[in-house]
């Protein structure tokens, strides 16, 4: 399937949170079999040739297209948690949110020192939690020069808020406005 085709399985709420808002809604790609498989494919190329040793999503949809790309490319996968969830030492990052903040951990012996990490999430709006997430991975002594998205949401800043972090940002497919 072609990139076009993707897009067009992604399906469009209006006004949900809130008013004005366009939602971008991955259910209805997730759940199309030869969609879903185009599309993780299509994640894997780039990962690879980015260099990935690893690949780290965060919870919760960054698992399902994180975990299917480390299996596709037959490398780990390294889950970027909430707080609370690991029964283990963790070390955590706070970040800031549109009205508040949020935490995410990761386990720091799963990362070997230099290891290439790629960030692969479902989608990219402000940034916030993909720049947490590169921060945490840094911390614990990963390389992390890539993150690859099934959905930018190009108005929102997000990629751009990551290139300036030194993190290059690749999407299967783009959405203007919220």
């Amino acid at each position: 399937m072609s990139p076009d085709a993707l897009k067009a399985l992604v399906r469009t709420v209006p006004d949900f949170p809130e008013p004005g808002i366009q939602f971008r809604d991955i259910t209805t790609l997730i759940g199309h079999g030869k969609g879903l498989a185009a599309s993780v494919h299509y994640l894997s190329e780039l990962a690879k040739a980015n260099g990935a040793q690893k690949i780290a999503g965060m919870e919760a949809r960054g698992f399902i297209f994180g975990a299917a790309v480390a299996v596709h490319m037959g490398i780990g996968f390294l889950p970027v948690r909430k707080p609370g969830k690991l029964p283990i030492t963790t070390i955590g990052v706070d970040y800031a949110l549109e009205y508040g903040t949020d935490r995410l951990e990761i386990d720091p012996s799963a990362i070997s020192d230099g290891e290439r990490v790629v960030i692969v999430d479902d989608l990219i709006a402000t940034g916030g939690t993909a720049l947490a997430s590169a921060q945490l991975l840094r911390q614990a002594g990963a390389r992390v020069d890539h993150a690859i998205f099934v959905i930018d949401l190009p108005d929102l800043g997000g990629a751009e808020r990551l290139r300036e972090a030194n993190v290059d940002v690749c999407a299967l497919m783009s959405f203007e406005g919220e």
